[in-house]
């Protein structure tokens, strides 16, 4: 179960879309089980849930697009990791990342919960992918609950 305290309730008919990058696969895998045990600890049923993988996290963007302009998700969810490494690669992926998944949410309307991790080393990254700190996966999870929550009910 999460931590969140608030009343997190699926909505029957209510589809996710979770988008997870494969590069450092250890980690986003446990991302993405952090976020499946979510939504099933909170009714959701699997078969409301799609799960959509991408080569890493520069592509996340793209794929939610492509799921947004379907228009069949009531939230997206991207899972990643980036490490940082010898050169700025890390903050070309990491930062655009962030920005074309807050494009995609502002352009089509639709929730896209950034569960992307930008960590300096892998033990960070195992750290918030199920370790001391928590899981990621099933923080943006109990997000995308109560975004869909909060969205049925806003003009």
């Amino acid at each position: 179960m999460t931590h969140y305290e608030g009343n997190l309730r699926y909505h029957a008919g209510a589809r996710f879309a979770i988008v997870v990058g494969r590069w450092n696969a250890r980690i986003t895998d446990a991302l993405l089980d952090g976020a499946r045990r979510c939504l099933a600890d909170h009714g959701v049923p699997m078969e409301a849930v799609d799960v959509v993988r991408a080569p890493g996290a520069w592509e996340l963007p793209l794929i939610a697009a492509r799921l947004a302009v379907g228009g069949q998700h009531a939230v997206i969810i991207a899972l990643g990791c980036v490490i940082r490494g010898d050169t700025r690669h890390y903050e070309h992926v990491a930062d655009n990342c962030a920005e074309g998944l807050m494009r995609v949410a502002l352009d089509f309307g639709i929730p896209v919960l950034n569960g992307v991790l930008a960590v300096e080393c892998f033990e960070d990254a195992q750290a918030r992918a199920g370790g001391r700190a928590g899981n990621k996966g099933e923080e943006v999870a109990a997000t995308a609950l109560e975004m869909a929550d909060l969205s049925e009910h806003l003009p």
